[in-house]
């Protein structure tokens, strides 16, 4: 699943393309939405929060998107015809360009934002961040569950939103923290919170946290990608597990010598 990073990323290609300009045609391709039809408006902008995106049309409703595992938005000229096949959820089209939503985890029209981010904790990437108190937020949050795994914890939306497996497991090797440690033995929750927000927020600029000029899998991250191979730090080789809920189990990376127990 995409971290917040990429998905904010998104955002700001779908504005390129859509804000300020009338819409001339939109094709939902999911049974809830079939029908409807927002030609003739203008698209006002495009946000993110957390994983979720909102286009926001004038006069409403607010289209509401989410990538998943394997979502994700192409922006084609007008008049190029989109992929075949049915991996085309949704297609929102203006005079010059067309964005093209392909295997969208979700597309819903709503009237308010809240119905689909009102319960989410505060968003990592968040220009407001400071202003907002949201890294006291976050961890208010985190510790209403103090027996869970950090692990478990960082991916709850609900606490803070737009972390991933990728910069879960980048966060807690920086802090030396063993994942399966529970969020009431941590004091430095803040700190950590802090630290996630940084790396997202550095990784739209920069390609990960790690530059080496190596383009393979794992080669620009501290453990993320990297089980078996050498630690960055100590040398010791990277471990790979799963952590979570049965049946929702999600891969964790890290070094047994950096992140002792």
């Amino acid at each position: 699943m995409p971290e917040g990073d990429a998905v904010y990323r998104t955002a700001a290609r779908l504005r390129e393309a859509l804000d300020g300009r009338v819409l001339t045609r939109t094709d939902f391709r999911v049974p809830r939405h079939a029908t409807s039809d927002l030609s003739g408006r203008t698209v006002l902008t495009t946000v993110s929060y957390g994983k979720h995106l909102l286009t926001r049309v004038a006069g409403g409703p607010i289209v509401h998107t989410h990538l998943r595992m394997d979502g994700s938005w192409r922006i084609l000229p007008s008049g190029r015809r989109p992929p075949p096949g049915d991996q085309v959820r949704l297609i929102l089209a203006n005079a010059e360009w067309q964005a093209v939503g392909l295997k969208l985890g979700a597309v819903d029209l709503v009237s308010d934002e809240s119905e689909v981010i009102g319960h989410l904790g505060p968003d990592l990437l968040s220009e407001e961040w400071e202003a907002a108190g949201a890294a006291a937020e976050a961890v208010r949050r985190l510790r209403e569950r103090p027996e869970r795994t950090i692990g478990e914890a960082l991916l709850d939306q609900r606490a803070l939103a737009g972390l991933g497996t990728v910069y879960r497991a980048e966060t807690l090797f920086l802090r030396g923290l063993w994942p399966w440690r529970r969020v009431g033995e941590i004091e430095e929750l803040e700190d950590l919170v802090t630290l996630a927000r940084r790396l997202l927020r550095a990784n739209l600029r920069y390609a990960g946290t790690v530059t080496t000029g190596d383009r393979r899998p794992g080669s620009q991250t501290w453990v993320y990608g990297r089980a078996g191979r050498p630690c960055r730090r100590c040398g010791r080789r990277i471990s790979r597990g799963e952590m979570g809920a049965h049946a929702q189990e999600r891969l964790i990376l890290w070094c047994e010598n950096c992140q002792p127990r």
